[in-house]
């Protein structure tokens, strides 16, 4: 199972230089959980940086794969989460999401850099 972070999506649809590095878990929708928070990030920049088109598209092609709601249960442990490692709100959920499904989360965030289950992949400068 996998779990791409915002960041690895956004560098998916832009086809950025890291785009081929988020291609493979994202391609293999049977195996790729998409927390709903993901969604509401991606469809943010697309939503400021495309428009609302875009934005849509972008959401469509996420929810290919296994979209995971964000519960009660996942709430705390995702605040535990956050309160053991220091990491922000929707980084914390995120990697609750992953910890949860036994994945490995994709993402250039440096928030993950030293995390267990996770491919880092420094952003390029």
């Amino acid at each position: 199972m996998n779990v791409v972070d915002s960041c690895g999506w956004l560098e998916y649809f832009s086809d950025s230089p890291n785009a081929g590095k988020f291609a493979e878990p994202i391609q293999q929708t049977g195996s790729l959980i998409i927390p709903t928070l993901s969604m509401h990030e991606v469809f943010k920049v697309a939503l400021r940086e495309k428009g609302e088109d875009a934005a849509l598209q972008a959401v469509a092609v996420m929810q290919q794969g296994g979209e995971v709601d964000l519960n009660g249960n996942l709430a705390v442990q995702a605040a535990k989460t956050s309160f053991d490692l220091k990491i922000p709100m929707a980084d914390a959920v995120i990697l609750a999401t992953t910890r949860l499904y036994r994945a490995t989360l994709w993402t250039h965030d440096d928030h993950f850099a030293d995390i267990s289950g996770v491919n880092y992949f420094p952003k390029p400068s």
